[in-house]
């Protein structure tokens, strides 16, 4: 077998991320008969057809997957070697953080607190879907991402999955409506019209199946997929916000709201996803060791 060429692995990689000759070739800014030659030639040079047709579509082989998880560490490890050796020497360090978007901006601002204004370190925060997070760690875009939402993980998964914070969650709500103190969980349930996380969260999931247990329908006044709109509406006084505590901490200190009850058994987890690098950013090391010891998988 001849020596892989490294540009015809960086044209594979494209046809197979796009799923078409013609996608990959607009988006390299060649022609499409360039790509097909230059495929057929690392084909040749492999000893297997990497891609099979279905319908307008190529689709990876078996031997195309296998090529494509090789092809993908390669340029892994090359960006990060040449990000390493670029930083080399520099006084300044960089952490570039990515954020669900959705995500509790307390919680992101406690993770950064560790390194936040130290002189020889710059913070770079971007916000995003766990889609587009994932795919800028991938790329080494992004050293970490933080998230609630903990990503399908198999033997094969290139994420590293740190546990960083489990939060508990309540009904938090202006003080005029704590009318009864008495009230259990039901009748507070029953009682006032609720702020909801969307149903595809995990902690609207939590909440569901607890309002099932004790069989009641509650009224939902408004959803959200965002906590700062939780929170917004939460101040608004839309209703009972299911909410953690952590989002907020601010109007719980001042009053503005107040935490009507605690809800067992229902907890918002925040994460940090990495994955394994040659050469990983030592900010990381130093911020995960300020928080102390926490679960990882």
């Amino acid at each position: 077998m001849s020596a892989i060429n490294l540009h015809h692995l960086r044209l594979f990689r494209a046809v197979a991320r796009d799923g078409t000759l013609t996608g990959a070739a607009r988006s390299l800014n060649i022609s499409q008969s360039a790509v097909s030659t230059q495929i057929k030639s690392l084909e040749s040079s492999l000893g297997h057809d990497l891609f099979e047709r279905s319908g307008r579509n190529l689709v990876l082989t078996e031997a195309g997957r296998i090529a494509l998880d090789h092809a993908e560490e390669i340029f892994r490890t090359a960006e990060d070697l040449s990000a390493t050796l670029r930083t080399t020497g520099e006084k300044r360090q960089v952490l570039r953080i990515g954020a669900l978007a959705t995500l509790s901006r307390n919680f992101q601002m406690a993770f950064i607190e560790p390194i936040m204004g130290r002189d020889d370190v710059e913070i770079v925060l971007r916000s995003g879907s766990q889609q587009d997070l994932l795919r800028g760690l991938d790329a080494l875009a992004l050293d970490v991402v933080l998230t609630n939402l903990v990503p399908a993980r198999d033997a094969v998964s290139p994420y590293l999955v740190q546990r960083l914070d489990e939060q508990p969650v309540s009904l938090v709500g202006a003080a005029w409506r704590m009318q009864n103190r008495e009230a259990g969980i039901a009748e507070m349930l029953l009682q006032h019209p609720l702020v909801l996380p969307t149903p595809e969260s995990s902690l609207r999931a939590g909440f569901d199946a607890m309002v099932e247990r004790l069989g009641i329908m509650p009224r939902i006044a408004a959803e959200a997929d965002d906590m700062a709109m939780l929170r917004l509406l939460a101040r608004a006084d839309a209703g009972l916000a299911v909410i953690p505590p952590i989002v907020v901490q601010d109007e719980l200190a001042s009053g503005r709201l107040v935490e009507f009850a605690r809800l067992e058994g229902i907890t918002e987890v925040f994460c940090a996803v990495t994955i394994s690098r040659k050469f990983p950013n030592s900010l990381l090391s130093q911020v995960f060791g300020a928080r102390g010891p926490a679960a990882s998988g």
